[in-house]
């Protein structure tokens, strides 16, 4: 394979890397909380790629070296519903998870037949104070819960809402559409203190519908030329094969 068909062939699976990107934001649209994914573009030097020629002349192929969340806080829509709730605010409410503590900014809350207050992913809400302890309110009262997420029904304290920031989001990885994993036991999550609950309201998602949409139909334009690329470097090979294996008279 030569260096023209590698670095097209290089170009399009980073644009198939961004593509399933975006396509998984655009299904996200909608999603209470979720955070809007982007990638970072490197150059990869493969251990073969010097050049006899001198040290300037070296093979770089284009790559998704990463990807990075935007946790910028979406858009604050009431709804009325006394289960939803929004954070305004840098935080998170945690939540315990199938294997551990997630963290998450998803505010469609709902009650369990158990009485547990869950998360729309089933994840039942921690309580402030109590290691892990959830909460607990009966399914046929309404529940009050304010800004610092004190939750009360029929004036009886039920419990607070955990809600925790990071100093650095680089720790946190995505688990589901709206819920982080903390990766790093180092990074330990603190009280939040600059952020406010608003119940009857939601947190949008922070999807840019319409740059997404755009900046899809670009990069399959960018996969479909470089698609051709390919092709007619193999029929260039092609014809230069041909035309070697002729015998001339």
């Amino acid at each position: 394979m030569d260096a023209l068909t590698i670095s097209a062939a290089s170009g399009m699976q980073s644009r198939m890397d961004t593509l399933d990107l975006l396509a998984n934001n655009l299904a996200n649209a909608e999603t209470s909380g979720y955070k809007t994914d982007r990638e970072f573009y490197g150059l990869y030097v493969s251990s073969d790629a010097s050049s006899d020629i001198g040290g300037e002349f070296v093979s770089t192929l284009p790559v998704v070296e990463r990807q990075w969340t935007d946790f910028s806080q979406g858009t604050m829509t009431t709804t009325g519903s006394p289960l939803d709730i929004a954070l305004s605010g840098r935080g998170f409410m945690a939540v315990n998870g199938p294997t551990g503590v997630l963290y998450t900014r998803n505010g469609h809350l709902k009650i369990s037949p158990g009485g547990e207050l869950l998360t729309g992913d089933d994840y039942p809400v921690r309580s402030a104070g109590t290691n892990g302890k959830t909460i607990r309110v009966a399914s046929d009262k309404p529940i009050e819960i304010s800004p610092d997420g004190n939750i009360t029904q029929d004036g009886q304290p039920l419990g607070q809402i955990e809600l925790v920031d990071f100093q650095s989001s680089g720790s946190l990885r995505k688990m589901t559409a709206a819920a982080f994993q903390n990766t790093d036991p180092a990074v330990v999550p603190a009280a939040a203190t600059k952020v406010q609950v608003q119940q009857g309201q939601v947190e949008t998602s922070n999807v840019a519908v319409p740059e997404a949409a755009m900046r899809l139909v670009s990069v399959m334009r960018q996969f479909e030329m470089l698609q051709k690329a390919v092709t007619l470097d193999s029929q260039m090979w092609q014809q230069g094969v041909q035309e070697v294996a002729k015998v001339t008279s």
